[in-house]
């Protein structure tokens, strides 16, 4: 059994990540930006008979906010084995460089990037703990840079430029804390579920939580300690 935590997992396939996870017999920690939304998450999956699972307020973008999960989860566990950083958002449209605004960006990026940074910082004590750490960034393929430059790629995804981009940051810094931590063993990797239907994309997506779930869950379970600094969708590897 693995203590692992998902930020965002309240809803959508943070949610449906946890399930799944939770239904292996995983310990496993929904965080979510409020009590509430936490709590109702973790009565809704111990319905479904998944009793280890627990709530963890957590708001990524804000800093004392981390502070405190750390705090609070560090007086129920000895170690962290898996860091899921699940929690993003989309962002307003437009999101071209041309046209979108600026404070539109950073709003973006100060969850996406920023939120997902600090997190992983303020849990590596925890993690360094554990006999094999995993931190594991929920990522997209349109920050691939080799996708989003390739004949024939899908015009209307284009559209998520700002999200893209965060995403291509997000990447970037998987394979350099990759490489800083390798000495370390824990292993960090990205990870895509896809175009799944979520309210991140108002439900336009093709994939169903189940199967955005399923990329993630599976590297989580991952037990290879040479497979870090890599970006993985349903097929296997995703380019950068």
């Amino acid at each position: 059994m693995k203590n692992i935590l998902i930020t965002g997992a309240n809803k959508g396939i943070g949610l449906e990540t946890a399930r799944q996870l939770a239904g292996q017999g995983h310990r496993i920690f929904i965080g979510s930006r409020n009590k509430t939304n936490g709590d109702e998450a973790v009565a809704k999956l111990r319905a479904q008979g998944h009793n280890s699972v627990e709530s963890l307020v957590i708001d990524i973008a804000d800093s004392n906010a981390v502070k405190q999960a750390r705090e609070q989860l560090e007086q129920r566990i000895e170690a962290l084995d898996v860091l899921i950083n699940n929690a993003g958002i989309a962002g307003d449209m437009p999101q071209d460089f041309v046209n979108g605004s600026v404070k539109n960006l950073r709003l973006i990026f100060d969850t996406n990037f920023f939120g997902t940074v600090q997190t992983t910082r303020e849990f590596l004590p925890l993690l360094r703990r554990s006999e094999a750490a995993h931190i594991i960034n929920v990522s997209s393929e349109v920050g691939s840079i080799t996708l989003r430059t390739a004949s024939g790629r899908n015009l209307n995804r284009d559209k998520y430029n700002a999200y893209g981009a965060s995403k291509t940051a997000v990447n970037a810094f998987t394979v350099m804390l990759a490489n800083e931590l390798r000495s370390d063993g824990i292993r960090v990797n990205s990870v895509t579920p896809g175009y799944t239907a979520t309210d991140l994309n108002q439900f336009q997506g093709a994939k169903t939580p189940e199967q955005g779930a399923w990329p993630i869950v599976k590297l989580a379970n991952e037990t290879d300690e040479r497979v870090t600094a890599k970006f993985f969708n349903d097929d296997g590897e995703v380019p950068w």
